[in-house]
């Protein structure tokens, strides 16, 4: 089964620099693997079943990431930039995954750095999709994909083409070591740019002038030295709150 993994086309919020007047820098961050990534890898292995697995990517981040935890060969798209809106950064994925033929299974991180990036991407592939999966194995005809949905886990059988948005339920246990991470620098490896996946045109960016805090209402404080005056004070605040 040939499956298609997508990683590292994110910066780490936490790497970011917030200055006084709420304006945001990124001094020397590059790429990284978001919290998901070892997850869609694991997956991918559990569903290729020793087939060819296609590490996708784009930016500067570290290229032999994925070959070192099982990608066959690896695909960047070398000149996108991470700084264009989720939905361009999308559009740019799932071009590239068509041009890379068809797969049966397309997995991306179910990443909490930019949800809009995975359903940007989801969106411009047309196919079905799950969000939230923990695990995946192959079954006769079909694949048995467990999703958690809050506390409950999930368990449906799907067929493909399938696109999954892998979410981590805990961190790597054994990352690659330097021996393996050698080896996969010598991994085959495709490199695109734009113009290649048909976007000729440049890209506006997207720079973010300040951050702040939102808008939230102030706190209604109630006493509570008398029980039937803290409950009425208590039901006209809900009313009047639009809850009740």
């Amino acid at each position: 089964m040939k499956v298609i993994t997508v990683f590292k086309w994110l910066r780490n919020p936490q790497d970011a620099l917030v200055k006084a007047d709420g304006s945001i820098e990124w001094p020397g961050v590059k790429m990284s693997a978001n919290d998901d990534d070892p997850a869609v890898m694991e997956i991918a292995a559990a569903l290729a079943s020793g087939d060819e697995i296609i590490a996708l990517t784009i930016g500067d981040g570290d290229l032999a990431w994925a070959a070192a935890r099982g990608a066959t060969r690896t695909t960047v798209i070398t000149d996108a930039l991470t700084e264009v809106n989720s939905s361009v950064t999308g559009a740019i994925l799932a071009a590239a995954v068509k041009h890379l033929g068809d797969a049966e299974v397309i997995i991306i991180g179910d990443s909490s750095w930019d949800y809009g990036v995975v359903s940007a991407f989801i969106g411009q592939l047309g196919r079905p999709a799950l969000a939230g999966v923990t695990a995946a194995q192959l079954q006769e005809g079909c694949i048995q994909v467990t999703r958690k949905l809050g506390s409950v886990s999930q368990v449906l059988e799907v067929n493909t083409p399938l696109v999954l948005a892998a979410m981590a339920t805990q961190s790597e246990k054994n990352e690659p070591s330097m021996k393996q991470v050698l080896t996969a620098r010598k991994k085959p490896m495709e490199k695109l740019t734009l113009e290649e996946l048909g976007f000729s045109s440049p890209f506006t960016t997207v720079s973010s002038l300040k951050t702040r805090f939102p808008d939230t209402p102030p706190a209604v404080l109630i006493k509570g030295d008398d029980p039937v005056c803290a409950c009425e004070e208590l039901m006209a605040a809900l009313h009047t709150e639009g809850v009740l």
